[in-house]
């Protein structure tokens, strides 16, 4: 079975625009945008940020679990870039994704696309891996599922406390993943 998700964000988005805005943020940092090297970035800013905005459409594909799979599915080390919503800087991590499956299993590509679905907003990282989780729990039904992410962010690292190399890791655990302390166990020791 093969669910269409659309691209969220991309179609609320006008680079026009945004490169005007660039533009009068450069001029209000003291940079002067006619300069050569500098005469294109507000349409290059502006298109990074279209491209960091936009998930790609892709559709939900989950097949019938006919052999009765019962273990745990992980996906480990999904790259993903987001923008923290409020410095609008990256953060840059992975994600560790997995279920216990129930009645239907899931094309192993669309866990990247979820994690990326959610990461390509502005965000925190908290809201991302419960919203991860939610969203598997929701359109699969596993019996259960579990996301950890791990991410650096450059507004803790780049500025502020300058804390270069610091990490966060969150997670969220959903149905047998939460309530089976074994289980759980499982999942983490796989997901790390």
């Amino acid at each position: 079975m093969t669910t269409p998700l659309r691209d969220v964000a991309e179609s609320g988005i006008d680079v026009d625009a945004a490169a005007a805005a660039v533009t009068d943020l450069m001029r209000a940092l003291g940079m002067d945008p006619t300069d050569p090297s500098l005469n294109r970035t507000p349409t290059r800013v502006a298109r990074a940020y279209a491209e960091l905005l936009s998930p790609r459409e892709f559709g939900l594909t989950t097949f019938p679990n006919d052999e009765g799979y019962d273990e745990l599915v992980v996906a480990r080390d999904i790259p993903f870039t987001s923008l923290c919503e409020h410095h609008l800087l990256p953060f840059v991590g992975t994600a560790s994704v997995g279920y216990l499956p129930g009645v239907r299993i899931l094309g192993l590509s669309k866990l990247a696309r979820v994690v990326e679905l959610f990461a390509r907003r502005p965000q925190v990282q908290e809201r991302m891996t419960k919203q991860v989780g939610t969203w598997l729990d929701q359109h699969l039904r596993p019996r259960g599922v579990g996301v950890v992410i791990r991410a650096e962010h450059t507004c803790m690292t780049l500025r502020g406390v300058h804390a270069h190399g610091a990490t966060t890791v969150t997670s969220a655990l959903l149905g047998t993943l939460r309530d089976d302390l074994r289980s759980r166990a499982e999942f983490l020791s796989l997901a790390t």
